[in-house]
């Protein structure tokens, strides 16, 4: 599942279609690695049509606006620091639902936090984890 995330980050630079496709991709690779249901998949993504997401799943990209994109990038960033802070796969994609004592998370997880619906939270989130790391 990791090397599938830093593979579609990887790739050359592609039409914008193309680059949505790929994100997407990882999106929903990391997705399943955090047994993530269609709801939070949705948030994380700021979707309010599930038939988008379905469409998405099934590869049927045509393009993705900048908002999007930025939300995967923080999703894969966060997901690439968990892995290199915990570098036990399971501990590492379980990490998401715990419950932290952290400031920014007042006793919620992290996914409490990063399907609040703004994209701020996974900005915040992803800073978190940028700080753990040194």
């Amino acid at each position: 599942m990791k090397e599938v995330a830093h593979a579609a980050l990887a790739e050359p630079q592609t039409p914008s279609a193309d680059k949505g496709a790929v994100a997407l991709r990882a999106f929903f690779n990391i997705a399943k690695a955090w047994n993530l249901d269609e709801k939070e998949q949705m948030s994380l993504l700021g979707l309010t049509s599930r038939s988008t997401l379905q469409s998405w799943k099934a590869g049927k990209v045509s393009r993705i606006d900048r908002d999007k994109l930025e939300r995967i990038s923080y999703i894969l960033g966060i997901y690439k620091a968990l892995h290199i802070l915990l570098p036990v796969r399971q501990i590492a994609d379980d990490w998401i639902r715990q419950p932290n004592t952290a400031p920014i998370f007042g006793g919620r997880s992290a996914l409490d936090r990063m399907t609040a619906g703004n994209v701020g939270d996974l900005q915040i989130v992803r800073q978190y984890l940028d700080a753990e790391r040194g």
